[in-house]
């Protein structure tokens, strides 16, 4: 991923994954159960596990209580192979305050579309739903250390620090373990039931509600923000994002659609830069749009980001 958080700084917990590939999940499901259950992902359980397109709904949702290390790998890849071995091993040494999911990329292609995986491997982490960009590429053990403890820093500062039961040490039981949640008020639970279920209008009405009952309520703002993003994406495809946006580079719409799917993978400077650099040649009314976006995108990202910060100093100086 190009714009992957290195190693040594700070993972940003605030960013959107790109869903629109998987948002029918429960309609392949009801499919699935239809056929037998032909297809279905593995259930999460234990602090390894494996996952793919169908399973990777349930890994979403594990993520809002434990913090979840997604690895990207392939069997024709031997350094992948190597990294997935040696992140199994860290993550059991953190007695289950870490989950592996990992996803073998030749049989998720949805899910390395949706997370925009440039190379294999590649590793992405989820906390409470949402994305941190980790690494690509094979790591020291010592290094990999470090992004684990910053991750888990990240996850407790923003309430996800459940541990998967029975895993201090002691030999795992093959049967699943239910982490325990604490739970989400309760607009944040309904926009997150709506998100699972590719609602994304009925999200951004919850999201609203609760803005409206509390505006110092930063998180609602950041889900309504991406409730908005997700909405935009859903039902279009990545080529026909892209390909667009290539063939009208003076487009409005089309620029700001490849900007949603930019950011929604992870590269958030592609996309605050095709922004800035269309705003000087648009009309009044054009620059008005797209500071809007840009705005918005900044929440999805989170106001604290020095990516945010600096797109936000190279808009305030077009501006004026």
């Amino acid at each position: 991923m190009t714009n992957a958080v290195p190693p040594q700084q700070p993972a940003n917990l605030r960013g959107a994954v790109d869903l629109s590939g998987l948002v029918h999940r429960e309609e392949r499901r009801a499919q699935d159960g239809a056929n037998g259950g032909a297809g279905r992902g593995p259930v999460p359980g234990g602090v390894v596990v494996a996952t793919d397109d169908q399973g990777f709904g349930q890994v979403l949702e594990l993520s809002r209580s434990i913090p979840v290390v997604v690895a990207l790998w392939a069997s024709w890849s031997e350094q992948s192979v190597q990294l997935v071995e040696t992140l199994e091993r860290l993550v059991r040494a953190r007695d289950g305050r870490l989950v592996l999911a990992a996803a073998d990329a030749d049989a998720s292609p949805q899910l390395v579309q949706a997370l925009q995986a440039r190379a294999i491997p590649t590793l992405v982490a989820l906390v409470g739903g949402q994305p941190v960009p980790l690494f690509e590429g094979g790591q020291p053990d010592d290094v990999i250390e470090q992004v684990f403890d910053q991750l888990l820093e990240i996850a407790a500062r923003h309430g996800v620090d459940g541990r998967v039961p029975g895993a201090d040490g002691a030999e795992e039981s093959d049967e699943p373990e239910e982490p325990v949640e604490e739970p989400l008020p309760p607009l944040h639970q309904e926009a997150f039931d709506a998100i699972s279920r590719g609602d994304y209008v009925a999200a951004a009405s919850a999201y609203r509600t609760a803005i409206a009952q509390d505006p110092r309520d930063d998180l609602a703002v950041a889900g309504l923000a991406q409730a908005n993003l997700l909405g935009r994406l859903q039902g279009k495809t990545l080529d026909e994002i892209r390909n667009r946006a290539a063939s009208a580079p003076d487009d409005i719409d089309a620029q700001l659609d490849v900007a949603d799917l930019d950011l929604s993978g992870g590269h958030v400077e592609d996309a605050f830069a095709r922004l800035l650099e269309l705003f000087p040649k648009l009309d009044a009314v054009g620059k008005n749009t797209v500071r809007e976006r840009l705005l918005e995108l900044f929440q999805v990202v989170g106001v604290e980001d020095p990516r945010v910060s600096a797109a936000r100093q190279r808009l305030a100086m077009l501006l004026y």
